[in-house]
């Protein structure tokens, strides 16, 4: 018989065993972006979680930068005048992203920034790229994407984040920052399922479709190998880093994903509707919040993510870290 009780006696021997953790440079926190001054506007279905005006934006990383997180993940909302059939908001010089981009670097340069590259929350239909017979039309929107994130890595965006889910997005952003002599590194959104577990965040970026959905061209989450192809083509055409997303529902694809290509840094994306699952149980008392994010954290980590884009980022600093 073998025995594994002695591994877990006590506290400080189930610490001394312990071979997953999680600590604040594993974090990505994202901020929802908007238009004006003085803006912190709560976000009812996620608690905790605002949209920011510019201004507001930075001083809140100026506070997180003071816990320790050194990562920000942006999405710009814009309001339903500005958008169109193009989303031409999106690539606009000065556009808002851009914008924000400059001002988080001017107050803080050491911050690591990364852009969202999609068109949905700017276009009037909701869906991430152009239309043609109602549906989105794959190539038309690739040099929009390109141009999109050509813009955020002029104002200084250290990872444009492509999320569209068009084949050949990644390449068609990487010949539009070589042409221009950028370097900026591409996260992309490589495995990204049609899921239900969105739905906070579309009410977060104003961003749900008006008609239909998106499961033509985001992921079928009853398939098994086509995450990891997805992830293979992204790497050929130049992906840097690379996501699966949602992170806990998907933890099979991040560590057959890991297992597969080691070498390149995995980033997994803790989703709204995750985090808002876990917000209204504790609240609930249903679940101790601090030991269940805590264990979730951990899950995401063992299942060999790098890093963890997650709105629990600043509380997780602020309350139990």
């Amino acid at each position: 018989m073998r025995r594994f009780r002695t591994f877990r006696k006590e506290q400080a021997t189930r610490d001394r065993y312990a071979d997953v953790s999680v600590c604040v440079q594993d974090f990505i926190y994202p901020y929802f972006v908007v238009e004006g001054e003085g803006v912190v506007e709560p976000i009812p279905t996620m608690p905790g979680i605002n949209r920011y005006s510019i201004d507001t934006l930075v001083k809140d990383v100026l506070e997180i930068r003071q816990l320790g997180i050194d990562k920000v993940l942006l999405f710009g909302v814009v309001s339903d005048d500005v958008k169109d059939e193009r989303g031409t908001a999106a690539y606009a010089e000065g556009n808002l992203i851009s914008r924000t981009v400059r001002a988080i670097k001017q107050a803080s340069p050491e911050t690591i920034v990364f852009t969202d590259v999609c068109l949905c929350e700017y276009t009037s239909h909701g869906h991430c790229g152009l239309l043609h017979d109602h549906d989105v039309d794959n190539d038309t929107t690739l040099p929009l994407l390109a141009e999109m994130a050509y813009q955020h890595a002029k104002a200084g965006a250290d990872f444009v984040a492509p999320s569209a889910m068009m084949d050949g997005q990644v390449e068609a952003i990487k010949q539009r920052l070589s042409e221009a002599g950028l370097t900026t590194r591409i996260l992309a959104y490589s495995a990204k399922y049609a899921s239900a577990f969105y739905g906070p965040f579309r009410d977060a970026a104003d961003s749900a479709p008006s008609f239909g959905d998106r499961k033509t061209y985001q992921m079928d989450y009853r398939t098994h190998d086509q995450g990891l192809e997805e992830i293979e083509a992204d790497l050929e055409e130049g992906a840097d880093w690379t996501m699966v997303k949602p992170a806990l529902p998907y933890l099979d694809v991040i560590a057959r994903a890991v297992e597969r290509f080691p070498r390149i840094p995995m980033v997994a994306y803790q989703v709204s509707g995750e985090y808002s699952m876990l917000k209204a149980a504790a609240r609930a008392g249903y679940l101790d919040e601090r030991r269940v994010v805590y264990e979730s954290l951990i899950a995401i980590k063992r299942a060999g993510a790098q890093y963890i884009i997650t709105y629990y980022a600043k509380e997780y600093q602020q309350r139990w870290a």
